[in-house]
């Protein structure tokens, strides 16, 4: 077998839970793929290299796995139990934590029903204010509590998110505006430059920390009647060490995109009361930008690995819509940033 084919089969087998005849669901990402059976989901690190992670060597996805439960236990310690080996042992057969050599790790979760993730409850019609305003307490606590690394961050980090946005986008120009891309990135370039000393200031305060770095709601979830943060990044310093406003930015944009700026309104102003931001909202259009920015080049990178034309349609059109709300958040001409009226202004947002 080539690379990690044996370890997914063994992982694809009921019997290597020790549940014969029982059912085995996959779910497949850029990064990992996902066994769930039972009450309990089996993620383990593909071995693949992209511009801001490389899971090719067994070490490295052996660090991975125990920085990933390390981190995300910061929020979900009720989801993220352990990391266990695939070992070959005694007559060539693949185990869990077996005495000889590993050939992989996974990250074993407890498993919770998809229709709790908040990206399905939006699809569904089923985000409330409510929610909104337990999800702001949540995350104002968790970047409250996070490490401070200000050794990240700042005008630089953003200089870097706005470049690594540009150079992922123009690879899709055959499915994007490419007057819009670039566009997207003069105006982003522009505004950088206004707000450089403003994000200088912030990450000297202490605002750049260890947060999640991808917040948005399919990594957020409803488990035992609470809003629960996973799925953190656990590959990249840069990626994850951000200002906590940029981090929350996610979820604010995410919410646009599916509908609901009223909500994420909501969330703003459940954050900020919980002792989040504050009345210093001045940088919020910008990372709202690089945020949908984001979503839109990873988007059009799953049209393209899509078999089902209608669905890589579909994906290719979201990628396209937000590369266009990315530009009305510069603008501040978004919902969002309407509803936080008349835009923001002079440093304050007001909800």
């Amino acid at each position: 077998m080539h690379g990690q084919d044996e370890v997914i089969a063994f992982l694809s087998r009921a019997q290597s839970y020790g549940a014969p005849g029982g059912r085995v669901e996959c779910i497949a990402t850029h990064g990992s793929l996902v066994f769930l059976q039972g009450e309990r989901a089996y993620k383990l690190k593909r071995a693949v290299a992209y511009a801001a992670l490389d899971f090719r060597s067994l070490d490295s996805r052996q660090q991975a796995c125990h920085a990933e439960l390390r981190l995300n236990r910061r929020t979900a310690p009720q989801l993220y139990l352990q990391v266990r080996s695939i070992n070959r042992v005694a007559g060539g057969q693949l185990a869990f934590d077996g005495p000889g050599p590993a050939l992989d790790w996974v990250v074993v979760m407890r498993r919770f029903p998809q229709s709790a993730l908040f990206e399905r409850m939006a699809l569904a019609g089923q985000l409330d204010a409510a929610l909104m305003d337990e999800l702001g307490m949540v995350i104002a606590r968790f970047h409250g509590a996070a490490e401070i690394t200000p050794a990240f961050g700042g005008a630089s980090g953003i200089a870097e998110a706005i470049e690594d946005n540009q150079r992922e986008l123009r690879h899709y120009l055959h499915l994007l505006d490419a007057r819009a891309v670039q566009r997207l990135y003069d105006s982003s370039r522009s505004t950088l430059d206004a707000l450089g000393a403003e994000l200088e200031r912030r990450r000297h305060e202490g605002r750049v920390r260890r947060c999640h770095g991808d917040l948005r709601l399919a990594n957020i979830c409803l488990f035992e009647g609470r809003p629960t943060l996973f799925d953190g990044i656990e590959f990249s310093e840069s990626l994850a060490c951000i200002d906590v406003l940029y981090d929350l930015a996610f979820v604010l944009m995410d919410l646009q995109h599916h509908g609901y700026p009223e909500l994420a309104v909501r969330l703003l102003g459940s954050y900020r009361g919980h002792g989040g931001a504050g009345d210093d909202c001045l940088v919020l259009p910008l990372f709202l930008a690089l945020r949908a920015a984001t979503r839109s080049y990873a988007l059009t990178c799953s049209a393209t690995r899509q078999s089902d034309p209608l669905a890589s349609q579909d994906k290719a059109r979201q990628a396209r819509a937000l590369l266009l709300q990315a530009q009305a958040h510069l603008a501040k001409t978004s919902p969002l940033l309407r509803l936080l009226g008349q835009g923001v202004a002079g440093g304050e947002a007001r909800a």
